[in-house]
C-alpha cells in the first residue's frame, strides 16, 4: 500500500508525488517560505505545474477534515512556489562537480524534464529531444493555456 491508498483499497487519497505536506505547510504557517519552498522540491521538481494542474487527492484526505474543512494544500503550493519566483529564490542549481557521462532524453514533458532535472542534479550532461518546435511535451501541448499558461512553462525551463 501507498502513502496515497485508502486502507481498503477502495480510492487514492493522499499525494501520489509523496510530497511532504505536513512539513512545508507547517513551514508556511510559521512563515518560513524559503525552507517551505526547499522541502517543497525534495519531493517534486516541479511545483510550479503541480500547484496548477494537479486535481489535489490530497485535500481529500487532510487530517483536519476530521473535524473541519480541509486545508487548500493545492493552493498552498501554488503560494510557495510563486513567492519563490517573486523572491528570487528559484535560480539555476548547477552541479558542483560533473561526472563527464552524457545521457539523453527523448521526449520534454513532464517525466523527460523531471528525469533531466535529476540526472543534471547528478552531476551528468544532459540532452532533451523533443520532436515539436519547442520543449515542454504535454505541458505546453497537452494541456491548456487557461490552467497552465505556456509561460508558466517557459519560466520553469528558463529557472
Amino acid at each position: 500500500m501507498s502513502n496515497w491508498e485508502t486502507m481498503d483499497g477502495s480510492g487514492e487519497i493522499g499525494c501520489p508525488v509523496y510530497n511532504l505536506i505536513p512539513e512545508w505547510n507547517d513551514l508556511v504557517y510559521r512563515g518560513k517560505w524559503k525552507e517551505a519552498l526547499d522541502r517543497l522540491h525534495k519531493t517534486n521538481n516541479f511545483p510550479e505545474f503541480t500547484g496548477r494542474v494537479c486535481p489535489a487527492p490530497c485535500e481529500g484526505s487532510c487530517t483536519v477534515a476530521i473535524s473541519d474543512d480541509a486545508v487548500t494544500i493545492k493552493s498552498i503550493e501554488y503560494h510557495i512556489v510563486e513567492r519563490g519566483f517573486q523572491e528570487g529564490w528559484i535560480v539555476p542549481q548547477p552541479p558542483t562537480k560533473r561526472t563527464g557521462k552524457k545521457v539523453a532524453i527523448v521526449g520534454s514533458g513532464p517525466a523527460g524534464l523531471a528525469a533531466a532535472a535529476q540526472l543534471n542534479k547528478a552531476g551528468h550532461l544532459v540532452t532533451v529531444f523533443e520532436r515539436e518546435d519547442r520543449i515542454g511535451g504535454l505541458l505546453t501541448y497537452g494541456i491548456p493555456d487557461v490552467k497552465l499558461a505556456n509561460e508558466i512553462v517557459e519560466r520553469v525551463l528558463q529557472s
